[in-house]
């Protein structure tokens, strides 16, 4: 990877050409005009991991600036702040490496650090070793703890060790509703909370009206969508094949008072068995399937995107919500999608500025007969 280069007065120039890249690789498919979300120019990153690098006496946070014609070849760049990170993550850098310098418990064949954070302040640093952790490390990092006003987990191989709570919570304002999410250390969340709050408002602009019928969401995650979404329909149905996501979407329904929404531990390709009646079972059994009447279905796909299979499955409903993070994957999938539905709103998500990253959002809605 290179190391981004954050200038916020180019950032409008670096939104443009994205926006420029969407159009003419999607301009195939006729969609409509390209809603583009801009993100924070910096310090829009909520979640970062560093290197530790060790030198004589000294250590600092690095990361590696691979060359892009010969990927062997990395370059150990020091970093003393990072612009991309949070404005927490950022005052908490020098604070956290002056107290490891300071501490051979702590600093001892200290691998890697890991930040979560949050828009109102909540700050988990995951210290990662290459040696056992005793009690001595523990006693330690306790009062680290309660120095920074952090959460700290401390971990190496066949080791975790929790001294508080292995989660944050954050609390995210959308559609003047504040919704509030359970995010765990070492699990997926989306980085850049200020574009999830544009990502899930526009998911609920696009199925607002749907209270007649019923949302099924795959790949659903923490249930970041789920909770946003769940006042648009009848009933909502969120798989996910994580544990840790399935328990963690399950904590942030209760924590919204959310009752008309159920996740289920899942694979999308189980599910879509499921429907079919090719799969039973008693957590097929516990779904009741047959209760539904779904009108949309949700999914927000890893990066390698949806075989053609699932796309075929996916066609069988009247309304696609599509949240991609690979533009090119999306390209494949629309491929197989506008054979029966037309794309009716397209969004760009600036997700991760500086980067030739994208992130889309789609609503394809079946053609008329």
């Amino acid at each position: 990877m290179s190391i981004p280069i954050v200038d916020p007065a180019r950032y409008d120039h670096q939104l443009e050409a994205k926006r420029e890249r969407i159009d003419r690789q999607f301009e195939r498919f006729a969609p409509p005009e390209l809603e583009v979300f801009p993100s924070p120019p910096s310090h829009h990153r909520q979640r970062c991991e560093f290197r530790v690098w060790h030198e004589g006496e000294d250590l600092f946070y690095a990361m590696f600036d691979v060359d892009p014609d010969d990927p062997k070849q990395k370059r150990v760049v020091r970093l003393d702040d990072y612009p991309v990170a949070s404005r927490r993550i950022n005052a908490l850098m020098p604070r956290l490496r002056e107290a490891l310098l300071a501490s051979d418990v702590l600093r001892r064949r200290l691998f890697q650090v890991e930040f979560l954070t949050t828009l109102s302040g909540e700050a988990l640093v995951t210290l990662i070793y290459h040696r056992p952790l005793d009690e001595a490390w523990e006693e330690e990092a306790k009062r680290l703890q309660q120095r920074l006003d952090i959460l700290i987990i401390g971990r190496s191989r066949k080791q975790r060790l929790v001294l508080e709570r292995d989660h944050v919570w954050e609390r995210l304002e959308v559609d003047g509703r504040s919704l509030h999410y359970q995010q765990v250390e070492n699990s997926f969340t989306q980085p850049n909370a200020e574009i999830s709050r544009a990502m899930l408002a526009w998911a609920r602009d696009v199925t607002r009206g749907s209270q007649d019928g019923d949302l099924v969401e795959l790949y659903c995650g923490n249930g970041n969508f789920t909770v946003a979404l769940a006042e648009n329909f009848r009933r909502v149905l969120a798989t996910e094949i994580s544990r840790t996501s399935v328990a963690s979407a399950q904590q942030n329904l209760a924590a919204n008072g959310i009752g008309n929404a159920v996740v289920g531990r899942m694979s999308a390709e189980e599910f879509s068995a499921a429907l079919k009646g090719e799969k039973g079972g008693r957590r097929v059994t516990e779904m009741a399937l047959a209760a539904y009447d779904f009108s949309t279905v949700l999914v927000d796909p890893p990066r390698a995107g949806l075989d053609e299979e699932s796309c075929r499955q996916l066609s069988d409903y009247s309304r696609i919500v599509y949240i991609s993070c690979n533009p090119d994957t999306l390209e494949r999938n629309l491929e197989s999608l506008s054979r029966t539905h037309r794309i009716t709103r397209f969004a760009l998500f600036d997700q991760f500025p500086w980067t030739h990253h994208c992130e889309c959002g789609v609503l394809l809605e079946r053609n008329p007969a």
